[in-house]
């Protein structure tokens, strides 16, 4: 088992990081009025954490026997019945998932899937606790009219269905939505907090480390709690014990990035151009999210470009990232950027050196 799933804490009171937001949970469900929650932060900073250990809190261990499934609902859209097919995570007393997974269809899930969620709700013979929670991931990438659906659905299921809504950007949650919610900030950890943490899972797995060890990690994590845990992880695999010398290694896909920005650096072609598509659709394949890969990409060549090109470079950049949000096939607003790059540094190359 990966360490970033072996101690990740299973109650509010194990959480390290964001305690004070914890013991904040807890009083919540100990006065058994727990209203709807947005979760937002940047990724890495915990929030899936918070929330598993908020649903043990409330239902007991029976949150964490939790079964897959990939449901299709056949959904009434006007003229025509959609199936659509979604992976769900459920226990006796929640249900997770990913609406935005439905793409366009989104809508449909969250009526759907609510109103189900209401009619199945369990009934408690003590009075307490008779609703279900329903965990919504990636709430920030949901069509606008999958967020008015949402609302008048929480407000039709409200006695039935509580809502754990979880994303990186409340900013683009609509104001309908946050308003009806109770909106928890979980910042990204301090780079001291990680190293603390990593301290202590060094200690549990008996590991000695030299000092400052712990702090080079959380320096080269960006202060994302998982990606200091996995890079930990692989110093350990790579080379124990440890030197206070050790190389801490970047994630695979970011050197991968590294390596495209490079190709791009040295040709401009439509024959380059196509051999750099492919390493992103590898990248999209594995995963890695089209926004960070395009953030990342930039990062790249910001680090090898002249200061004059930078600003035009950042402005393009930003311009096909709010395409890319707005459209449904990443690759193509990921490839125009690069494509835009490859014209404006070839200009740039003819224009200084003829």
């Amino acid at each position: 088992m990966l360490w970033v799933d072996k101690y990740r804490p299973k109650t509010l009171d194990q959480v390290m990081v964001h305690q004070v937001i914890a013991q904040n949970l807890k009083k919540l469900v100990m006065e058994q009025d727990c209203p709807h929650l947005l979760f937002y932060g940047p990724p890495g900073s915990g929030k899936k954490t918070l929330i598993m250990a908020l649903l043990r809190q409330m239902f007991g261990p029976g949150a964490e026997k939790v079964k897959v499934e990939n449901k299709t609902w056949k959904v009434d859209a006007g003229s025509r019945t959609l199936d659509i097919e979604l992976t769900t995570l459920s226990s006796t007393n929640h249900v997770e998932l990913n609406p935005s997974d439905a793409g366009f269809q989104d809508r449909y899930i969250v009526q759907e899937i609510i109103k189900e969620i209401a009619k199945n709700r369990p009934i408690d013979t003590k009075g307490k606790k008779g609703f279900k929670v329903l965990v919504l991931n990636e709430v920030d990438k949901l069509s606008r009219e999958a967020q008015h659906s949402l609302r008048r659905t929480m407000e039709k299921y409200s006695a039935y269905c509580r809502l754990i809504l979880c994303c990186n950007s409340s900013s683009k949650v609509t104001e309908a939505i946050r308003s009806r919610c109770l909106n928890v900030q979980i910042n990204a950890p301090t780079e001291e907090e990680i190293a603390k943490v990593l301290e202590f899972i060094g200690n549990k797995e008996g590991l000695q480390l030299p000092a400052g060890f712990a702090a080079r990690i959380a320096e080269k994590s960006n202060r994302s709690l998982r990606r200091a845990i996995l890079s930990f992880e692989t110093c350990r695999v790579q080379q124990y014990p440890f030197t206070s010398k050790q190389v801490i290694p970047p994630m695979d896909w970011e050197e991968y990035v590294a390596e495209i920005a490079s190709d791009i650096m040295k040709e401009q072609s439509p024959k380059r151009l196509f051999q750099v598509r492919g390493k992103l659709y590898e990248l999209l394949v594995n995963c890695i999210p089209p926004e960070i890969i395009l953030k990342r990409l930039l990062y790249e060549l910001l680090k090898k470009l002249d200061v004059e090109l930078k600003h035009e470079v950042c402005h393009w950049a930003a311009y096909y990232e709010h395409r890319m949000r707005l459209g449904q096939k990443a690759i193509f607003h990921i490839e125009a950027f690069v494509a835009k790059f490859m014209s404006i540094y070839k200009s740039f190359l003819v224009a200084t050196f003829g």
